[in-house]
């Protein structure tokens, strides 16, 4: 993959991720959007602030503690590159702590060779896939199977060392948006790493992207996850911006 120039800003690229994992439910707060899927993942539990919510900002930091504690979620908001800081400092103020930084990467699409990993492409995950990617713990199966869904083209890559209905032993998820493909939730089981699989998985995905139309590719890691940093800068990502999260106090 090349090193050109994401052409989305962070707000823009921000809002085009969230059309990729749906939440339940979604409303907007001027710019804002406030965003509830049974607690399952920060990204569908948490307000997405990018732009004006059309109020004060210490009234836009009541408004969304109050829509989450409605709905019996701790309140959180997702807050994105240096435009977000009068925000981010608004919900400091109001003593919500933060999370680790998220890196944003992206690359041109470049469809990745096969390396003779089989890797299977399904519409839906099964058992387990889920299981592997660690997901059930987390909510309800019907809530997790419901944001994962939640997209008119979105495919399950999976590593077997068995067949079905083996749970794999990696597993990713790709979602089309536009022209941008979204890599989310590559997940290696601790016993098969450093074994060229997640590479695999998102070769794949790209194979599957292209073919869907995307131009451009986009994932996330977290800044403490070394190893997986290391591996997409080797494929040619780079940082397009960061977030984090800010939870109201428990």
């Amino acid at each position: 993959m090349g090193q050109s120039r994401s052409p989305l800003g962070v707000a823009d690229l921000e809002r085009l991720a969230a059309r990729g994992w749906r939440a339940a439910e979604e409303e907007p707060l001027g710019d804002w959007l406030l965003r509830a899927a049974g607690g399952f993942t920060g990204r569908a539990n948490t307000a997405l602030v990018a732009g004006d919510p059309g109020r004060p900002l210490p009234e836009a930091v009541d408004a969304v503690a109050g829509w989450y504690a409605a709905r019996g979620l701790r309140p959180g908001a997702q807050l994105a590159g240096v435009r977000s800081r009068p925000a981010d400092a608004a919900f400091a103020a109001a003593g919500w702590p933060r999370d680790e930084d998220v890196l944003v990467l992206t690359a041109p699409l470049v469809p990745g060779a096969p390396d003779g990993v089989p890797v299977e492409l399904a519409p839906t995950p099964d058992d387990g896939w889920l299981a592997t990617s660690g997901h059930l713990g987390r909510a309800d199966a019907g809530t997790v199977r419901a944001v994962l869904t939640r997209a008119p083209r979105v495919v399950f890559a999976a590593v077997r060392e068995a067949p079905a209905p083996a749970p794999p032993v990696a597993v990713a998820r790709g979602v089309v948006t536009d022209d941008w493909l979204g890599v989310t939730a590559v997940t290696v089981a601790a016993a098969h790493r450093r074994r060229g699989l997640a590479s695999a998985l998102v070769a794949a995905l790209t194979r599957w992207g292209a073919g869907e139309g995307a131009q451009w590719v986009y994932l996330q890691v977290t800044a403490s996850n070394e190893a997986a940093r290391a591996l997409y800068r080797r494929s040619g990502f780079v940082e397009h911006h960061r977030y984090h999260y800010r939870w109201a106090p428990s």
